[in-house]
């Protein structure tokens, strides 16, 4: 999430003052660029690796804050949400064995990380979006108490104008409707970087976002959002959703978002993205600024261009480029923001390989890559591959088109190879991280593939909360064991724990298909319903979704046993007869509290309201499934 020093609250004249610092900077980078200050006689990679911390019930865990005092170590930070953590990798010179030493280092933090976690009750799972996170878990009490996210919270939300509504569609629909940033913490990612020498970034940037699609491709991890199944890699979509501070406008005003591909080919420097992106996107945070960039070069010192760097850590394309120094030395790298986190340590640097593979295979085959592939087809390919994984078409040189597979397989994969030789890294490393990919490519079995085929696997068995949880079990065990994901059996329902751990709140297992009426429609509707659906209850909503009634087969009865048709010139609405203000529950209702509520007030349908809106119901008959799942497992057992 970037610097972390900021104004929790900025006025108008700050953010002014801000960015005359900003603009600073940059005069300084050219500056700098200009004279040759940057270091260009090395090349390094690292890596920021996140996750999620999960309870026993394989649900967000709450606890970042303990795990990391707990761990005690500077390499771990606290994200947006207190159920992420990220570790920050050492840098690793580009070549000879640098793979290798990045996944000791992921296993090695991972493990850190796991054993804080398993002391205080809990576990940490590597995926791109928790399958069992709830829409309750999103709250701003779960947001990580830091200035920087209440300030990243309160600017985004002003600039929009009110709340976020996030609409994706895969196999299945997500309409959401959220008031805050909060969303961003479903997802996790693994984000690797590329140190380039400035002389080079142009080249290299191009090739990394020729790269981005078919890396992404192979890359998927992330298919389900509360259960839905979405896009292959969900986060991307999402991730855009999440922080766009985009207002709609009467006229085509051409608007771009703040996550974003890019709209062009680099030409000649990395000035050209930071100018844009100053340009574009308004300063939303803002910090105390005690350096004259200036005076640190007069004197020998790399400056830190603190201003810059907090603008540009709003701005979040899905290739970044990055100012840094290293041994008192600046320098520039491409920070790859798209790849999730997960499967395993093996797939990730694996993932990594192929993207610095390629884009030292397209440099060195094609030179700079946009004389020979357009910006519209990788920009088409990234998110094709976002949408669809490997199941897409992909876009490549000279306007060829083919499927995703056979591409990575016949000509991307032995390019990356010979980019990876090029660079000097060991061939036994290269066969080895590029051959998961391959494996991966050839069975389809990437990590997004084997979560839904283990939901499909479980054929609608168990309410959609166990199955969640047992994909997240699944994914525990096997992240454990180190196997990379193409060689997984999916995972099966049992592995959850078992069905009791669903059935704690009422949105683990709350009704969300519901048929209702409007207050203004015919009362004849709600009989037709009632005998269709051979329901006794049918919720009544008004014109904005706003539960406002509901009406019983009781209440109907008793209606027809009064009604004299010579009475009305036209049908009786539904608001007539409805009872108004029913009792309700909210979605994080207890299960137990839900059940005395309902026994109190002698109901058999409950409706499940958030914020006046309808958003669920619970039914005796849910509550006979589990009384039969709970007779069959005692009577097993007994």
């Amino acid at each position: 999430m970037g610097e972390q020093d900021v104004r929790e609250k900025t006025r108008q004249d700050e953010l002014r003052v801000f960015l005359k610092h900003v603009l600073r900077d940059m005069q300084a980078l050219e500056t700098m660029l200009d004279e040759g200050l940057f270091e260009t006689d090395v090349r390094r990679i690292g890596a920021e690796q996140e996750f999620f911390l999960i309870d026993s019930t394989w649900r967000p865990a709450s606890v970042a804050l303990e795990v990391l005092e707990k761990i005690g170590d500077e390499h771990f930070t606290p994200e947006l949400a207190q159920f992420n953590l990220e570790a920050n990798l050492e840098p690793q010179v580009f070549g000879g064995d640098c793979l290798r030493r990045q996944e000791e280092q992921i296993d090695h933090f991972l493990g850190m990380a796991r054993t804080a976690a398993r002391e205080l009750g809990n576990d940490i799972v590597m995926t791109g979006i928790l399958p069992t996170l709830n829409k309750s878990d999103l709250e701003l009490d779960s947001m990580t108490p830091n200035p920087r996210y209440y300030a990243l919270n309160e600017a985004m939300t002003r600039l929009r104008g009110g709340d976020y509504e996030f609409t994706l569609k895969g196999i299945d629909e997500l309409h959401l409707h959220h008031d805050s940033i909060m969303v961003e913490a479903c997802n996790t990612s693994f984000q690797v970087h590329f140190q380039v020498a400035p002389e080079e970034f142009a080249r290299l940037y191009n090739a990394a976002q020729a790269a981005a699609g078919p890396v992404l491709a192979a890359a998927a991890n992330s298919p389900l959002l509360f259960g839905k199944r979405l896009w292959r890699e969900t986060r991307v979509g999402l991730f855009q959703q999440s922080v766009d501070t985009r207002r709609t406008t009467p006229h085509l005003r051409e608007q771009v978002p703040r996550v974003s591909f890019g709209r062009q080919w680099v030409r000649t420097s990395a000035l050209e993205i930071f100018r844009e992106d100053i340009g574009r996107f308004r300063s939303i945070l803002s910090t105390e600024i005690d350096e004259d960039p200036f005076e640190a070069i007069q004197s020998g010192r790399a400056p830190t261009l603190k201003a810059l760097q907090l603008h540009n850590s709003t701005v979040y394309r899905w290739n970044r480029v990055c100012y840094g120094i290293s041994d008192g030395k600046p320098h520039l790298r491409i920070e790859n923001r798209m790849l999730p986190s997960g499967p395993t340590p093996v797939d990730e640097v694996a993932n990594a390989a192929f993207w610095f593979g390629l884009i030292s295979g397209i440099a060195s085959e094609y030179g700079d890559i946009s004389a020979s592939l357009s910006f519209e087809d990788a920009h088409t390919n990234f998110f094709s591959a976002a949408q669809n994984g490997l199941n897409c078409q992909l876009f490549w040189v000279n306007g060829r088109m083919e499927p995703a597979r056979k591409m990575i397989l016949k000509q991307l994969l032995p390019l990356a190879g010979r980019g990876l030789e090029v660079s000097g890294l060991d061939r036994k490393d290269i066969d080895h991280y590029l051959g998961v990919v391959e494996a991966r490519v050839e069975s389809g079995h990437t990590g997004a593939q084997w979560q839904l085929s283990s939901l499909s696997g479980m054929g609608g068995k168990g309410p959609k909360s166990e199955q969640l949880a047992a994909i997240t079990a699944g994914m525990v065990s096997r992240q454990e064991d180190g196997a990379p994901v193409h060689t997984w059996v999916p995972a099966k329902l049992d592995e959850g724990g078992g069905w009791q751990q669903n059935y704690l709140k009422v949105e683990q297992w709350m009704d969300t298909d519901i048929v209702t009426v409007n207050e203004h429609e015919p009362v004849e509707l709600v009989a037709q319903l009632m005998d269709w659906n051979n329901v006794r209850y049918v919720l009544v909503e008004d014109d904005e979704n706003r539960l406002v009634g509901q009406v019983s087969q009781r209440g109907l009865l008793r209606l027809i046993g009064d009604y004299n048709p010579g009475q009305r010139d036209s049908p009786m609405p539904v608001s007539e007869i409805m009872q108004t203000e029913p009792v309700t529950v909210a979605p994080e209702t207890s299960t137990l509290e839900t059940i005395t509520l309902m026994r109190r007030h002698r109901m058999s349908c409950l409706p499940v309201v958030k914020n006046g809106h309808l958003v669920g119901r619970v039914t005796e008959r849910q509550f006979m499934i589990m009384a039969r799942q709970l007779l069959v497992e005692k009577l097993e057992k007994g």
